[in-house]
This record gives C-alpha cells, structure tokens and sequence, in this order.
C-alpha cells in the first residue's frame, strides 16, 4: 500500500511538472504560481518544504527550450534578461533569509496576497 502511495504522488509530480512546464511555456510563468500551492495543498507540504522544493525544480535550465523558441522569433530582449537574472540572484538570496525566519501562516498569507494582487491588475489592465 506504501509503494502505490510512492508511485501515486510521483505520478502526481510528473504530470504537474508536464503541465506547469506547458503553461510556462505559453504564458512565462514560473513554476511558483502552480507548483507551490499544488505541493502544499495536494501534497501537503510546508510552506518552507514547497518553496525549497520549487526552487530545486528550477535550478536546472529547464526553461531553455522555451526560451529558443521565444528567442528564434525574436520575442526576447537578452539585455533586460541580464540585467534582471542580476537582480533576482541577489534579490532570491534575500527572500530566502526572510522566507525561512517567518512564520509558516504569514508566508502563506503574504503569497496568496501576491496572487491576488497579480491577478486583480491582469484582470483590470485585461478590461481597458
């Protein structure tokens, strides 16, 4: 029963990173919009243990191929991309420090805010 479960939630895993990938690819999200709230609320990770997890996801450049597609059509301006991998090497450095000192239900409140937030501009900014 143990190992069905094993098999069952790598199953789970797999698809979620086949279609967060999908979704990455059309609308250049990253994998903590989906991922995260999926590892926590389907898989019933911490907050911390999702956040880390996610990150690890996104170590290797698993965005390359979406990346050359984008590239090949001229729809990427390398210079911003540069200039914003600098600032989100420091800036994730930073939020990792914080994240970790904090507690578990203000992590999860503050993100679910950002949601929200992000999505009531798109939705307003959709609209004009």
């Amino acid at each position: 029963m143990i190992r069905r479960a094993f098999i069952m939630i790598n199953l789970f895993l797999a698809v979620l990173g086949i279609a967060v990938g999908a979704l990455s690819g059309l609308f250049g999200i990253g994998g903590g919009v989906l991922i995260l709230p999926s590892l926590v609320f389907l898989c019933g990770f911490s907050q911390k243990t999702a956040t880390g997890t996610t990150l690890a996801m996104l170590l290797p450049p698993i965005g390359v191929l979406a990346f050359l597609e984008y590239y090949k059509n001229n729809y990427v301006n390398v210079p911003a991309a540069v200039i914003l991998v600098i600032g989100f090497l420091a800036g994730s450095q930073i939020g990792a420090r914080y994240a970790i000192a904090m507690n578990e239900a203000a992590l999860k409140r503050g993100f679910g805010i950002l949601l929200i937030t992000i999505g009531i501009i798109y939705i307003y900014q959709s609209s004009r």
